[in-house]
């Protein structure tokens, strides 16, 4: 800490001012940079999982990230992406992307699902049945993450495989999602 002796009144000014300058300053990594504010995305998105994958080269390790990522608008548009990176946000960011790719409308009858539907992706087997109003979500791990976000209100559904692999539970609800028709 620098020390400076002050005698006169004017220097007793000078001085508050200087450490009020000093204590005005931003702290952190941004060094007094502001961000511009992001523009608010129309789907909201959530990580299912995020996996640290290992490569074995010459010399060591080498890590990145895997993560599995839902976006959806709340109306039935819902779509799951993976993306890769060699840290966290790039993964996610890519993961947007290609869920972004994958996009997909999901027809709703009064908050649910038109009727009782099963799909099964790897070793993951998804079963979706239509819920009274009020119900509300009765789901678990990726298949409530992405009924939620497509906007289905009132569901009942049950992962029936012992696979705990979120990414393929969620790829069977989304192949679930995309088997349901409606009638015209």
């Amino acid at each position: 800490m620098l020390r400076i002796e002050f005698k006169s009144v004017k220097s007793v000014l000078i001085r508050n001012s200087v450490r009020n300058i000093i204590m005005a300053r931003p702290m952190g990594r941004q060094g007094g940079r502001s961000r511009a504010p992001r523009e608010k995305s129309e789907y909201d998105q959530k990580v299912l999982d995020v996996a640290r994958v290992t490569r074995v080269v010459a010399g060591g390790r080498r890590f990145s990230f895997r993560a599995t990522v839902v976006i959806g608008n709340r109306k039935g548009k819902i779509g799951v992406g993976i993306g890769k990176g060699i840290d966290v946000m790039k993964a996610v960011e890519k993961g947007v992307a290609d869920a972004k790719k994958s996009l997909m409308v999901v027809p709703l009858k009064n908050d649910t699902i038109p009727h009782e539907v099963m799909a099964k992706y790897a070793a993951a087997r998804v079963l979706l049945k239509p819920a009274p109003k009020g119900r509300g979500i009765v789901a678990g791990g990726a298949v409530r993450v992405i009924c939620d976000l497509a906007g289905i209100v009132n569901i009942s559904a049950k992962i029936l495989s012992k696979s705990t692999n979120k990414l393929n539970n969620a790829r069977a609800t989304m192949a679930a999602l995309q088997s349901i028709r409606v009638r015209n």
